[in-house]
């Protein structure tokens, strides 16, 4: 079982700047990928980011090119979301998300664990 804690949400003007973080209880260097999600109330929950732990690979939705990086603390077993430029659309209930057993590729049906979520709120 993997256990995923996320911090760092919270409200901010348009154009803030906000950094998530997503500590695991399991890290490894083959085949597992951590991401995050987002939704808001009444839509289908959407990918922001995810990225291959082995090597770095990162993949992002086309909203957050360019203004969202996604990166890997090794030595906390943590994956962070920096979010800048931040737009009132970009406010949502963010989760972190975890797959472990997956290609580098970090197929979306492979995330199979999942965070409390944590709320973020730009306002215009």
């Amino acid at each position: 079982q993997v256990q995923l804690v996320e911090s760092g949400g919270g409200s901010v003007q348009n154009g803030g700047f906000l950094r998530l973080s997503c500590e695991s209880s399991y890290w490894t260097y083959s085949g597992y990928c951590m991401g995050w999600f987002r939704q808001v109330p009444g839509k289908e929950r959407e990918v922001v980011a995810r990225r291959f732990i082995g090597d770095g690979s990162t993949f992002y939705a086309d909203s957050v090119k360019g203004r969202f990086a996604i990166s890997q603390d090794n030595a906390k077993n943590t994956v962070y979301l920096e979010m800048n430029s931040l737009k009132p659309e970009d406010t949502a209930m963010y989760y972190c998300a975890a797959a472990t057993s997956t290609t580098y590729l970090c197929g979306l049906n492979r995330f199979n664990y999942w965070g409390q979520g944590t709320q973020v709120t730009v306002s215009s």
